[in-house]
Formats: structure tokens, sequence, C-alpha cells
């Protein structure tokens, strides 16, 4: 009923390429028999609409087909990735689990059942429609995780409209709203999913090479990384149309760099968050950070500098903090932005932003700058507290080879004092050898300053 368009797409290119999953191919035809095995699975299980169901997986015929048979029973799906293995335990009591059907590494299933907890008021509303529901743990890259509850109703209807069939990998992780998001779009359009093992610059690069991919979503972490890497030299990208890129700022540096090296793919700044789903964009052109947000579903305005969005996908509201939306309706995204006519530019969240006297610094804007000097591997830049002025810049950096860390600020501050106001450059310089970022590809400057 809640996908059947999805299910008519299924039937008519039953023959077409739907998953490739450790480079084996699996047409539509058989993901639809998949689906009815779990819709089977779900009725004898007494799996029922309502049902907050956790589902342990990474990208897989089986893991794709289990979430759409539980979005068609109407139950709560709660998925779950390796990434957050550690926070595992807090997030299935947070959304009050009842199942958890994990797959593992055959993609096979077993079954954990919990005593059913007092539902929460958000979940209770889900059951009275009786619709399926989607919760969504935030990174907590800016503090606590917090479970966003979604009415997948509501997140289905741009998925109606056919558009572009293409070849995209799922970088985008099973459990974060951009992997959700890929699924759909993917699956409603006849496209076909590749699914990768590793996330490491060859591993995503041979696959596209390997199954001539024309799509990679992904985050400017790992555009970075490879550039870095200098995987892109090694393997044929001649298929690859599009990357598209959002979850974290972009540097500008980074963005030129990687646009110039590869000119024949097409750079898209793509925009969301757990709690209102993901923005169509239109970015100015390849190399500018420039980029139009909105869509059918969609309503943006700017109030105080700041990105407020009105969405038809909205959240229904948080498990486990107070709703967001203002009075009105409309949920602050707490993203810094400029506006040049239909255009924004993302300037980075406002509570990233580091007072310098009473000057605002973006970290993003002096990370660009520092990732190109070119011994720089990894830059994370974040603001400590300072009694005169009221912060200082700091930047964490992993250098490319071992220096010596008082000659390396000084050519660094010579560096950027070239193109930046002096306020903006990095006081407190620490030098790292850990990877600056997290398995989502994301930077965590809480982390970082605090490491």
């Amino acid at each position: 009923m809640f996908i059947d368009f999805l299910f008519e797409v299924f039937r008519e290119k039953a023959e077409s390429e739907a998953v490739i999953w450790r480079d084996q191919s699996f047409a539509y035809g058989k993901l639809l028999d998949w689906t009815n095995y779990w819709r089977g699975y779900l009725r004898e299980n007494r799996i029922a609409i309502g049902t907050v169901t956790a589902i342990e997986a990474e990208f897989s015929p089986n893991a794709i087909a289990l979430m759409l048979a539980l979005i068609e029973s109407g139950c709560i799906a709660v998925p779950l990735t390796s990434s957050v293995a550690a926070k595992k335990a807090e997030f299935m009591a947070i959304a009050g689990v009842e199942i958890l059907l994990e797959l593992d590494a055959r993609d096979e299933a077993r079954l954990t059942r919990f005593e059913r907890p007092a539902a929460h008021e958000i979940l209770q509303r889900l059951r009275e429609r009786g619709h399926p529901g989607l919760i969504l743990f935030s990174s907590g890259s800016t503090g606590q995780s917090k479970a966003a509850v979604h009415d997948i109703v509501g997140m289905l209807g741009k998925f109606k409209v056919r558009r572009h069939a293409r070849r995209a990998i799922t970088f985008l992780l099973y459990d974060h709203i951009g992997g959700f998001n890929t699924m759909l779009y993917q699956l409603s359009n006849a496209g076909c999913i590749v699914t990768v093992q590793d996330r490491d610059p060859d591993t995503v690069l041979r696959a596209i090479e390997r199954h001539k991919v024309e799509l990679l979503p992904t985050s400017p972490t790992f555009i970075n990384l490879i550039l870095l890497s200098e995987a892109h030299r090694r393997y044929d990208l001649s298929s690859l149309k599009i990357v598209s890129y959002g979850t974290e700022p972009m540097p500008e540096s980074t963005l030129r760099r990687f646009h110039g090296l590869l000119p024949h793919i097409e750079l898209q700044q793509t925009y969301g968050l757990s709690e209102v789903g993901i923005l169509r964009s239109k970015s100015r052109s390849s190399d500018s950070l420039w980029v139009k947000l909105g869509g059918e579903g969609f309503r943006t305005r700017v109030v105080d500098e700041i990105l407020q969005i009105k969405a038809e996908s909205a959240m229904l509201g948080y498990l486990n903090a107070p709703s967001p939306f203002t009075n009105d309706g409309w949920f602050n995204t707490g993203d810094k932005v400029e506006v040049d006519g239909d255009y924004f530019r993302i300037l980075g969240r406002q509570s990233e932003i580091i007072n310098v006297g009473g000057q605002k610094v973006y970290p993003a804007q002096v990370e660009s700058v520092v990732q190109e000097m070119p011994e720089v591997a990894e830059v994370s830049v974040y603001g400590e507290k300072n009694a005169i002025i009221g912060e200082i810049v700091c930047a964490a950096i992993r250098l490319r080879v071992s220096r010596d860390a008082r000659q390396f600020h000084r050519e660094l501050r010579q560096f950027c004092r070239q193109r930046l106001q002096e306020f903006q450059i990095p006081v407190r310089v620490r030098l790292v050898d850990n990877a600056l970022h997290g398995e989502r590809y994301k930077k965590n400057r809480r982390e970082n300053a605090t490491s």
C-alpha cells in the first residue's frame, strides 16, 4: 500500500540490475522475491504494524528488502550500522526497540525480542495513524545524539515522480538520512545500487571503474582523501558523471582542486538533515559553493542569517529532546548562510563559529586555506575559550610526513598571513597522527578539540 509505486517499478524492470553486492548482480525481480520473503517472515514472527524494529545491517539486497517489508507492514524501523556500535544499547533504549533483527556477514537474520516499553507520545501518534515510521539518530558532532522520528508516508511523496535512472554507490550509510534517500531514489527510478564493503578511496574508485558507476554521493572529507591518496589516477572514472557532496561544509580549495583534476565530473552540493530530509539542490557551477535549495515539499527562509526550513517530510519530533520547530512550523537548522538571490552559501554551524574579540571566524574558511599547504593531509579548526578576547582559533593538523612542530607552526602562520586576516590565523596548533574524521567521513570538531 505505502510503497506500491516501488513494486510497480520492480515488476516492470524485473530483469534489470537493482543491486550489486560483493561484486554480484541482483535483478529487481530477485529484490521483489526477497521483499515477499520478509513480508512472510514478519507475519510468521508476529511483527505487527507499529512494532519498533531495529535492523542492524549494512547495505545489502536483504537489508534493502527487509527495510521495504517493514515499511509496507507499517512498522517503525530503526536502522543501525557498525559505525554506531558503541552507542547501540543507548540508541535502542531511547527508541524503545521491541524487535532487533541482526543481519550477519552472510546476510542472514537473527531475531531478538525485548519487552515492550511504554510508548512515547510521538510513537503512539504514528501507531494511531497506522503509518510506517523511521527513527534516525544524529551524529552528535555538536552534542548528544538525538532520535528523530519520521512518518515515512510524508517522506515518500517526492519519490513517486520518475527521474533519471543512475548507477550509484551507497557511500552514505544505511542508518543515515542520505543513505536512505539514495536507496529510495535509486529504487524508484530503476537505477542500480552499487554497495561497497569498505569506504577507502581505492575500494570506492575501483567499484566505480568495475561497475560503471555514474553517481557518487559522498562528503568533502572523502573527496579530500581521494586527492591525498591520488586514487583518482589509478582508476578509469570516465563513467562517473556526478559527485554530490554534503554532510559538512566544503573547503573551497578542495572543491576547486578536485574540479580542476576531474573537470568532466559535475560537482553538486546537496543539503539535508535527519530532521527534514534531503532538499533538491542545484549548484551554481561545479567549482562554486553557492547552491539553490528547495524543491517540491520544501520552503526556505533566512532569519538572523540562519537557514530555516519548512518541509512536508519533516520529522514528527525527537524522542529525547524538545521540539526544535518554531511556533509557525519552521525548523532552525543552526546553519549560518549568505544569500545571493536564489542561491545560498553555507558558512557553517552557528555553534562552531569562533568569536575572536567580536570578530567571527568560520572554521571551513580557515581549513580551506590551511588545506592548500602541500604537507597538510587533514585539518580541523575549532575555538578555545580565552579570558582576554573570548576565543582563540586552534587547529588539529595531520601531516603527510613528520615535521618539527615549531618550524611547521611558523611556516603555517606565514602561509596564512598571505590569505587570512590576523584574527583568523590559528594561534594554537596540534600535530596529530590520527585521522580527524569519524566512520561517517565527517569532521567531528568537538572530539578533535578535546582529544
